[in-house]
């Protein structure tokens, strides 16, 4: 056990603010898992999210939550009123200025996870208003890009124009249509001039340095950057014995996640691809390479199987990504990763000993480096060096915690000139739903 609140920097309150109370992908998990830390570790933990169902084990540790009850895209049935709401949801903002009111700014940090899906920029005017510390982790790029990607969907391709510019504007980069494009980008004006999130936030936490660098000449001066990474929930086992097996994809199956370019890669190569996971292009990679395997989704319990059991990760990503957790699962099992060169997942593979890099979008490139991992003697000798350097420091929650104190600490110093009076502490952990 490393940080805990024990001296005049260190919070007793944190409130933790996301889109959902339940884990329904990583932002949500990496919310979840902390809220569940932190109380462990003895601080007084809210969690404040718009979507329900709330995890029970968050009322089980002692965790207040605070549900809104709202939709989110997936759950909305009426899309226009959705849209509004993501667009400006003010009653996700009243109901969080009247939680905050609760919490003593002497010893309370807010930390937003989350507020893309379904909370929208409105927290901003709750968040400012309650004056007490607040920071952001940064798990896409919302904060900056109106469509949190920097990612071309129409050209398939990274997107290097300035956000809000006349070339962003003007061009249809959404993964669905421009007038959808055209709602984001009302959006991203609240979020900009009326919630002045960029300013608000003048802490952030990055999950790799590839986002510090995208991210860092859009925000305002003076922003502060602290690199907390998200922890990685696999457990040490020894290395799977017996010969490579196949070469894994796990994620959702789609351009930007460069399943294409795997099963092109594969085809050249002559191997067979096996992709764990669905989406909207598994039905077309399906009937264009019959030779590739589709699992569709699987426990995690099972993905660590498979990974196991594999002769290396492919991670052919063609977007940023924030920090891919499929990556860090993969080298904790002692799997080899072949992971893109353009996203943020190269920093986790050295290149040569733990997996290889290779040019992003290339599948000749893929293709040549599946070749040589087809040799059973180098995927063994890359998945026992990948096992050896991930353990010697794991990405666990504890490390994640210890990080995470040393920032909550941080934020409060900087804010102690600017504290308001003190307030009542909040009564017990509780579920309140709004």
């Amino acid at each position: 056990m490393g940080w805990k609140p024990s001296h005049p920097d260190s919070p007793v309150n944190v409130v933790l603010v996301a889109d959902h109370a339940s884990i329904n992908g990583g932002q949500a998990k990496v919310a979840i898992d902390s809220a569940l830390g932190l109380a462990g570790r003895g601080l007084r933990v809210t969690l404040f999210a718009a979507v329900g169902p709330a995890d029970p084990r968050l009322e089980a540790a002692g965790v207040r939550v605070v549900c809104l009850n709202q939709d989110d895209v997936t759950t909305a049935r009426n899309k226009l009123a959705f849209a509004v709401q993501a667009i400006w949801n003010r009653p996700a903002a009243r109901a969080l200025a009247q939680e905050l009111a609760r919490h003593d700014p002497r010893e309370t940090v807010v930390h937003v996870h989350a507020f893309a899906k379904s909370l929208s920029p409105a927290i901003g005017v709750a968040l400012r208003a309650s004056g007490l510390p607040v920071l952001y982790t940064m798990h896409e790029f919302f904060l900056v890009c109106p469509n949190g990607g920097f990612y071309d969907y129409r050209a398939a391709q990274i997107c290097h124009r300035r956000p809000m510019s006349g070339a962003c504007l003007s061009t249809n980069c959404d993964a669905q249509s421009y007038p959808r494009k055209l709602a984001r980008v009302v959006r991203h004006v609240g979020l900009e001039h009326v919630a002045r999130l960029p300013e608000l936030f003048r802490h952030v936490v990055t999950i790799s340095d590839l986002q510090e660098r995208v991210v860092a000449p859009l925000m305002p001066a003076g922003t502060t950057f602290h690199r907390v990474d998200n922890p990685i929930s696999v457990e040490r086992a020894p290395i799977q014995a017996g010969p490579p097996g196949d070469f894994l994809f796990v994620g959702r199956v789609s351009k930007e996640k460069g399943a294409p370019v795997f099963a092109e890669a594969a085809r050249r190569a002559g191997v067979r691809p096996v992709f764990v996971g669905d989406g909207e292009q598994r039905a077309e990679l399906a009937a264009r390479y019959p030779e590739a395997m589709m699992l569709g989704w699987r426990d995690p319990a099972g993905v660590l199987a498979l990974m196991r059991a594999a002769r290396a990760l492919v991670f052919p990503s063609v977007w940023y990504e924030g920090q891919p957790l499929t990556v860090y699962e993969a080298l904790a099992c002692g799997t080899p990763v072949v992971v893109s060169d353009a996203c943020a997942g190269r920093e986790a593979v050295e290149d040569g000993e733990t997996g290889f890099w290779f040019r992003s979008g290339d599948p000749d490139a893929l293709a040549a480096h599946l070749r040589r991992l087809s040799d059973d003697a180098l995927a063994e000798r890359m998945g026992r060096a990948a096992h050896a350097r991930y353990w010697a420091r794991p990405l666990s929650l504890d490390a994640h915690l210890d990080r995470l104190g040393t920032v909550y600490e941080a934020v409060l110093r900087e804010a102690a000139p600017h504290r308001g009076p003190a307030r009542p502490a909040p009564r017990g952990p509780a579920v309140a739903v709004a």
